[in-house]
């Protein structure tokens, strides 16, 4: 008698694998498109846009809205240095908060863990908004001009806090810690030699979440950095360097014959593509530094039960 075959429940069929195929293939050209099109404009001059419009492949190449950016060079670099380190330190000290303010809540014989679920929780819900916020940071905190007024706003986030605090309560077996601790081990060793180990993948996202956010902010640096301070970040200058374009733009009119000659051969939307290239291209390319982790198993063979 033949036995029977059994069908893999996590198997496909493969005319639904080329489907879903297909699906990727769009999403992944949907995602890509507009970065080339966006590519292609900042290299594409004013009369050739003008003439032809947007094109995926430029009509006629030139380097000049890259130019005007670079323009400064010590001012872009100082300010793109300061971005670096800024998102690294930002990084950094985010994950060292984050995980341990996490790890802690995500104990169950934590005694003030709902003491400081709470105080969490609390600006989570309630906001005190701008106008205090900018009166405590720049006056009660005197952090007005000061680096540390772009690393301290963006270094807890409650809701990296929950992603984390589950992550660890769902994927770091309560039975490996307690292992760990009839083997003689402290808290500082389970944390730093069991837990953290295991919990890349999720300590990968909140990187990602961290490094995007320090590396995009520029609103902080508009309110509480003078104009040209030496702790200026690159999205901030960029930002500085459009809203001067288009105010040149507006004032045009008012302007002599030789200037409006300049400004005419200004490619507006080329700088603005550049800037949006500038910007994207560093934060981009850390991507896949950060996918390893993504796919990791989470904890294969920590435990066996």
């Amino acid at each position: 008698m033949a036995k029977k075959k059994f069908k893999n429940a996590t198997e496909i069929s493969s005319g639904t694998n080329v489907l879903f195929n297909i699906i990727l293939i769009l999403i992944v050209i949907m995602c890509v498109l507009p970065m080339l099109y966006v590519f292609s404009i900042s290299l594409s001059t004013k009369e050739s846009i003008q003439l032809y419009g947007y094109q995926l492949f430029p009509k006629e190449a030139t380097l000049e809205s890259y130019k005007i950016i670079f323009g400064n060079g010590s001012t872009i670099l100082r300010s793109f240095i300061n971005s670096v380190v800024l998102t690294i330190v930002g990084t950094i000290c985010g994950l060292i908060v984050i995980t341990t303010y996490s790890y802690a809540l995500s104990r169950n014989d934590f005694i003030y863990k709902k003491f400081f679920n709470t105080i969490a929780f609390i600006p989570m819900l309630f906001g005190g908004g701008m106008v205090a916020s900018y009166i405590i940071n720049s006056q009660v905190l005197g952090l007005r001009n000061n680096p540390l007024v772009l690393l301290l706003p963006l270094l807890f986030n409650t809701f990296w806090m929950v992603i984390m605090r589950t992550f660890f309560q769902t994927s770091v077996p309560h039975a490996l810690i307690e292992a760990a601790m009839i083997d003689g081990a402290n808290e500082f060793d389970i944390f730093f030699k069991i837990v953290l180990p295991i919990s890349l993948p999720g300590i990968a996202t909140i990187a990602l979440f961290l490094s995007l956010a320090y590396w995009n902010d520029w609103f902080t640096a508009m309110l509480y950095l003078d104009r040209g301070s030496k702790y200026s970040t690159l999205q901030y200058l960029l930002i500085q360097i459009q809203r001067t374009i288009e105010t040149v733009l507006l004032k045009s009119d008012t302007m002599g014959n030789a200037a409006k000659d300049a400004l005419r051969s200004l490619p507006a939307d080329g700088v603005r593509m550049a800037i949006v290239v500038v910007t994207t291209a560093p934060i981009a390319m850390s991507y896949p530094f950060f996918q390893r982790y993504f796919i990791q198993g989470l904890t294969l063979g920590a435990v066996k039960e």
